[in-house]
């Protein structure tokens, strides 16, 4: 995918520090996605920058979109001043994502390193915002769920045990979602949804688990295939 096919992301943050941690973790798991740190005043001190912002938003931006994630306040009101500022077509395709810094950046980046389109993105953003307990709930499986009338669809499942020293950590978490998404199916994970990376790092899976990965679409024993040797093979961390 070209890199102008790609939604761009940055980090607003009252501390340079913090904008450049965030950043530097989302970059492990979407290598191939522009994300810049926007932290700090213009001398170093703790607060937010109308030119780092604006200057951020242009490094991002590779004509796809970028999303913009603040830690405080203050860094949405500098967030929105610079978009003020914006010649009028990159704005329309600036967003500010409601989401936690941490979180929301991490789940941006990874969809957007996917190749989601702009809303898809400001969603998977978004979606970080309810908190660990939401996660726990995201992460339940599925089999206390009512059953619906499935026809003659025949559950497609594979199970392995994870071999990888750090388990589903939030790098290979990553690599499972980012997989995950090249397929249009619906593939779980332990009974949760396979691209939904939150949820899976929230099943605290670690070396040694057993893993089922399912789908109930008939044509998604591929993507079923792909996922489990993904898994199988360590995630490259061998």
């Amino acid at each position: 995918m070209a890199d102008g096919e790609r939604i761009g992301i940055v980090v607003v943050s009252h501390s340079e520090q913090l904008a450049a941690g965030v950043v530097e973790l989302a970059h492990q798991m979407a290598p191939n996605v522009r994300i810049e740190p926007a932290g700090g005043t213009d001398d170093g001190r703790i607060g937010t920058s109308f030119d780092r912002v604006t200057t951020a938003i242009g490094a991002a931006d590779a004509g796809a979109g970028v999303v913009v994630l603040c830690d405080l306040g203050s860094a949405i009101l500098t967030a929105e001043t610079a978009m003020d500022f914006l010649d009028d077509d990159v704005r329309e395709r600036v967003r500010i994502a409601d989401a936690p810094l941490v979180e929301g950046a991490v789940a941006a980046s990874v969809a957007a390193e996917s190749g989601d389109r702009l809303e898809t993105v400001v969603q998977a953003a978004e979606s970080a915002g309810g908190g660990a307990a939401t996660d726990r709930e995201a992460a339940k499986p599925e089999s206390d769920a009512v059953p619906t009338d499935t026809g003659s669809r025949e559950r497609i499942s594979k199970r392995i045990t994870l071999t990888n020293s750090d388990g589903l950590h939030a790098r290979p978490a990553a690599e499972l979602v980012k997989l995950a998404s090249m397929f249009p199916q619906r593939v779980t994970v332990n009974g949760i949804d396979a691209k939904s990376l939150l949820a899976i790092m929230a099943l605290g899976l670690v070396k040694g688990d057993e893993v089922e990965i399912a789908t109930d679409d008939p044509a998604g024993a591929g993507a079923v295939e792909a996922l489990a040797e993904l898994a199988s093979s360590g995630f490259g961390e061998h």
